[in-house]
Protein backbone atom coordinates (compact mmCIF):
# COMPACT_ATOMS: atom_id res chain seq x y z
CA UNK A 1 0.00 0.00 0.00
CA UNK A 2 1.28 3.43 -0.97
CA UNK A 3 -0.20 6.25 1.10
CA UNK A 4 -0.14 9.73 -0.38
CA UNK A 5 -0.32 12.89 1.69
CA UNK A 6 -1.99 16.18 0.83
CA UNK A 7 -1.73 19.41 2.76
CA UNK A 8 -4.95 21.12 3.83
CA UNK A 9 -5.74 24.79 4.53
CA UNK A 10 -5.47 23.89 8.21
CA UNK A 11 -1.78 23.58 9.24
CA UNK A 12 -2.78 21.15 11.99
CA UNK A 13 -4.52 18.74 9.58
CA UNK A 14 -3.15 16.42 6.93
CA UNK A 15 -5.06 14.37 4.39
CA UNK A 16 -3.90 10.74 3.96
CA UNK A 17 -4.96 8.86 0.81
CA UNK A 18 -4.40 5.09 1.14
CA UNK A 19 -5.23 4.39 -2.50
CA UNK A 20 -8.33 2.37 -1.65
CA UNK A 21 -11.90 2.91 -0.53
CA UNK A 22 -12.24 4.16 3.04
CA UNK A 23 -16.03 4.56 3.27
CA UNK A 24 -18.64 3.15 0.91
CA UNK A 25 -20.64 6.36 1.13
CA UNK A 26 -20.77 9.65 3.00
CA UNK A 27 -18.26 10.86 5.55
CA UNK A 28 -17.56 10.26 9.23
CA UNK A 29 -16.42 12.90 11.69
CA UNK A 30 -14.68 11.67 14.85
CA UNK A 31 -13.70 14.92 16.60
CA UNK A 32 -12.45 13.36 19.83
CA UNK A 33 -11.45 10.12 21.53
CA UNK A 34 -14.99 9.73 22.87
CA UNK A 35 -16.13 9.00 19.29
CA UNK A 36 -13.60 6.20 18.75
CA UNK A 37 -16.14 3.47 19.59
CA UNK A 38 -17.67 4.07 16.16
CA UNK A 39 -14.55 2.90 14.31
CA UNK A 40 -11.91 0.21 14.88
CA UNK A 41 -9.45 2.22 12.77
CA UNK A 42 -10.11 5.37 14.78
CA UNK A 43 -9.38 3.50 18.02
CA UNK A 44 -5.92 2.59 16.70
CA UNK A 45 -5.20 6.09 15.39
CA UNK A 46 -6.25 7.78 18.64
CA UNK A 47 -3.60 5.73 20.44
CA UNK A 48 -0.96 7.80 18.69
CA UNK A 49 0.10 10.61 20.99
CA UNK A 50 -0.71 13.95 19.42
CA UNK A 51 -3.74 12.85 17.37
CA UNK A 52 -6.68 15.09 18.27
CA UNK A 53 -9.37 14.23 15.73
CA UNK A 54 -10.04 11.99 12.74
CA UNK A 55 -12.22 12.43 9.67
CA UNK A 56 -13.04 9.73 7.10
CA UNK A 57 -14.02 10.50 3.52
CA UNK A 58 -14.78 8.14 0.63
CA UNK A 59 -11.08 7.67 -0.18
CA UNK A 60 -9.16 9.67 2.41
CA UNK A 61 -8.43 10.03 6.11
CA UNK A 62 -7.85 13.46 7.61
CA UNK A 63 -5.81 13.54 10.79
CA UNK A 64 -5.76 16.65 12.98
CA UNK A 65 -3.02 16.99 15.55
CA UNK A 66 -3.39 18.58 18.96
CA UNK A 67 -0.97 21.42 18.24
CA UNK A 68 2.22 22.35 16.43
CA UNK A 69 4.16 20.87 19.35
CA UNK A 70 3.53 17.48 17.74
CA UNK A 71 5.54 17.68 14.52
CA UNK A 72 4.29 15.89 11.42
CA UNK A 73 7.65 14.20 10.73
CA UNK A 74 7.28 12.47 14.10
CA UNK A 75 3.59 11.64 13.71
CA UNK A 76 3.61 10.44 10.10
CA UNK A 77 5.48 7.11 10.57
CA UNK A 78 3.06 5.94 13.27
CA UNK A 79 0.06 7.07 11.22
CA UNK A 80 1.39 5.29 8.11
CA UNK A 81 2.03 2.06 10.03
CA UNK A 82 -1.38 2.15 11.71
CA UNK A 83 -3.28 2.70 8.47
CA UNK A 84 -1.32 0.04 6.57
CA UNK A 85 -1.71 -2.58 9.32
CA UNK A 86 -5.42 -1.88 9.62
CA UNK A 87 -6.23 -2.24 5.92
CA UNK A 88 -4.18 -5.43 5.82
CA UNK A 89 -6.52 -6.85 8.47
CA UNK A 90 -9.60 -6.42 6.23
CA UNK A 91 -11.65 -5.13 9.17
CA UNK A 92 -14.44 -2.59 8.49
CA UNK A 93 -13.46 1.04 9.01
CA UNK A 94 -16.77 1.87 10.71
CA UNK A 95 -18.99 -0.25 12.92
CA UNK A 96 -22.22 -1.38 11.27
CA UNK A 97 -24.44 0.61 13.60
CA UNK A 98 -22.79 3.85 12.56
CA UNK A 99 -25.05 6.18 10.59
CA UNK A 100 -23.76 9.16 8.63
CA UNK A 101 -24.31 12.33 10.63
CA UNK A 102 -27.02 14.32 9.00
CA UNK A 103 -30.48 15.50 9.79
CA UNK A 104 -33.72 14.81 8.02
CA UNK A 105 -35.60 17.90 7.01
CA UNK A 106 -38.99 18.55 5.51
CA UNK A 107 -38.66 17.50 1.89
CA UNK A 108 -41.58 19.76 1.03
CA UNK A 109 -39.53 22.83 1.87
CA UNK A 110 -38.27 23.96 -1.52
CA UNK A 111 -35.74 26.40 -0.06
CA UNK A 112 -34.12 23.71 2.10
CA UNK A 113 -33.95 21.37 -0.88
CA UNK A 114 -32.23 24.05 -2.97
CA UNK A 115 -29.72 24.78 -0.20
CA UNK A 116 -28.89 21.10 0.29
CA UNK A 117 -28.60 20.56 -3.47
CA UNK A 118 -26.11 23.43 -3.77
CA UNK A 119 -24.12 22.17 -0.81
CA UNK A 120 -23.97 18.61 -2.16
CA UNK A 121 -23.14 19.47 -5.78
CA UNK A 122 -21.17 22.72 -5.65
CA UNK A 123 -19.64 23.09 -2.19
CA UNK A 124 -19.08 19.77 -0.41
CA UNK A 125 -16.89 18.24 -3.16
CA UNK A 126 -14.51 21.22 -2.92
CA UNK A 127 -14.46 21.12 0.87
CA UNK A 128 -13.79 17.37 0.83
CA UNK A 129 -10.86 17.98 -1.49
CA UNK A 130 -9.37 19.95 1.40
CA UNK A 131 -9.87 17.02 3.77
CA UNK A 132 -13.08 18.17 5.45
CA UNK A 133 -16.80 18.43 5.03
CA UNK A 134 -19.67 20.86 5.54
CA UNK A 135 -22.98 19.66 6.95
CA UNK A 136 -26.36 21.37 6.69
CA UNK A 137 -27.82 21.81 10.18
CA UNK A 138 -30.81 24.04 9.60
CA UNK A 139 -32.49 27.01 7.96
CA UNK A 140 -34.59 29.67 9.69
CA UNK A 141 -37.08 31.08 7.16
CA UNK A 142 -37.88 33.99 9.51
CA UNK A 143 -34.31 35.33 9.48
CA UNK A 144 -32.90 33.69 6.35
CA UNK A 145 -29.99 32.25 8.36
CA UNK A 146 -28.45 28.95 7.24
CA UNK A 147 -26.67 26.92 9.93
CA UNK A 148 -23.73 24.80 8.84
CA UNK A 149 -21.24 22.60 10.66
CA UNK A 150 -17.61 22.33 9.52
CA UNK A 151 -15.87 18.97 9.91
CA UNK A 152 -12.44 17.42 9.47
CA UNK A 153 -9.66 19.82 8.49
CA UNK A 154 -12.23 22.62 8.19
CA UNK A 155 -13.13 22.46 11.87
CA UNK A 156 -11.23 25.11 13.85
CA UNK A 157 -9.36 26.03 10.68
CA UNK A 158 -8.20 29.67 10.54
CA UNK A 159 -9.54 30.03 7.00
CA UNK A 160 -12.92 28.37 7.60
CA UNK A 161 -14.60 31.67 8.50
CA UNK A 162 -13.38 33.16 5.22
CA UNK A 163 -14.61 30.08 3.34
CA UNK A 164 -18.06 30.42 4.86
CA UNK A 165 -18.38 34.13 4.17
CA UNK A 166 -16.68 34.65 0.83
CA UNK A 167 -17.52 31.29 -0.68
CA UNK A 168 -20.50 29.50 0.78
CA UNK A 169 -22.56 32.51 1.84
CA UNK A 170 -22.09 34.34 -1.45
CA UNK A 171 -23.03 31.28 -3.51
CA UNK A 172 -26.13 30.49 -1.47
CA UNK A 173 -27.29 34.11 -1.57
CA UNK A 174 -26.81 34.21 -5.35
CA UNK A 175 -28.89 31.10 -6.05
CA UNK A 176 -31.30 31.25 -3.10
CA UNK A 177 -32.56 34.83 -2.47
CA UNK A 178 -34.17 33.72 0.81
CA UNK A 179 -30.71 33.22 2.35
CA UNK A 180 -29.43 36.29 4.21
CA UNK A 181 -26.55 34.86 6.23
CA UNK A 182 -24.54 31.72 6.94
CA UNK A 183 -23.54 30.76 10.47
CA UNK A 184 -21.21 28.02 11.69
CA UNK A 185 -22.62 25.97 14.54
CA UNK A 186 -21.10 23.54 17.00
CA UNK A 187 -23.12 20.75 18.52
CA UNK A 188 -23.51 20.88 22.30
CA UNK A 189 -22.01 17.40 22.49
CA UNK A 190 -18.93 18.59 20.63
CA UNK A 191 -18.48 21.43 23.11
CA UNK A 192 -18.70 18.97 26.00
CA UNK A 193 -16.16 16.67 24.33
CA UNK A 194 -13.76 19.57 23.72
CA UNK A 195 -14.03 20.65 27.35
CA UNK A 196 -13.42 17.10 28.56
CA UNK A 197 -10.46 16.73 26.21
CA UNK A 198 -8.93 19.96 27.52
CA UNK A 199 -9.41 18.73 31.09
CA UNK A 200 -7.64 15.43 30.39
CA UNK A 201 -4.74 17.19 28.65
CA UNK A 202 -4.34 19.56 31.60
CA UNK A 203 -4.31 16.67 34.07
CA UNK A 204 -1.60 14.92 32.05
CA UNK A 205 0.46 18.09 31.88
CA UNK A 206 0.14 18.58 35.63
CA UNK A 207 1.41 15.04 36.23
CA UNK A 208 4.45 15.76 34.05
Amino acid sequence: MFIRIQDTPNPNSLKFLPGCQVLESGTADLPSLSHAHKSPLARHLFRIKGVKSIFFGPDFITITRESEEFSWPVLKPDIFATIMDFFASNLPVMNEEFAEEDQEFDDEDEVVLMIKELLDTRIRPTVQEDGGDIIFKGFDPATGIVQLKMQGSCSNCPSSAVTLKSGVENMLQFYVPEVTKVEEVTDELDEINQAEFARVVKNLEDKD
